[in-house]
């Protein structure tokens, strides 16, 4: 480039200079792309990338680009039952695991309908009060965990009590806000 003219800075949409003749007929010799590029869609792969930021497909070795994405459309239909049938028999196991487990009879208490059922609220007040109660739990442990040695810290973990202490603030509002009509006589 120095060459050409006397320091001229590279620009990006400047192509470097190429001292190699230049072919006139364009039309007889294909395109060589300097990058590798996707098989699947014709993209070129971004640097040091293993799969095509367009499609998806794996990046294969300069020796096996030359597959038609038709193959690789039938190698993922292939793959598919076989993953499927796998997921099926993970699912019948994990299942047959839960039914081996034999839980205590008091964890029945613990039940999402049965505490809805003891405490008296409907489904989306119960959620609002459970997370009110967690937002309680973290202003607590956000006391015990935290011991403050200068006024920064001080300052830092009340301000941290006090995030606490709002979110559990509007959770109990949401909670008393979505009660039904009929609940609240």
């Amino acid at each position: 480039m120095a060459e050409i003219v006397d320091k001229a800075p590279q620009e990006f949409w400047r192509p470097p200079a190429v001292f190699e003749p230049v072919e006139t007929d364009r039309l007889s010799s294909p395109v060589q792309p300097m990058a590798e590029v996707c098989s699947g869609c014709n993209s070129e792969f971004m640097i040091g990338a293993k799969f095509c930021h367009r499609c998806g497909l794996v990046r294969q070795a300069r020796a096996l680009t030359a597959t038609s994405p038709a193959t690789h459309t039938s190698e993922v239909n292939s793959l598919w039952p076989q993953i499927w049938g796998m997921a099926k028999l993970a699912k019948a196991g994990v299942a047959d695991l839960w039914e081996q487990i034999s839980f205590p009879q008091w964890m029945r208490y613990l039940h999402f309908h049965e505490i809805k059922r003891w405490v008296g609220l409907p489904t989306a007040s119960l959620i609002a009060f459970i997370v009110g109660l967690g937002c309680m739990a973290g202003v607590i442990g956000v006391s015990i965990f935290y011991k403050a040695s200068t006024l920064a810290e001080f300052q830092a973990i009340q301000l941290w009590r006090i995030e606490w202490l709002l979110g559990a603030t509007a959770s109990f509002v949401a909670g008393i806000l979505l009660k039904n009509s009929s609940d609240r006589e």
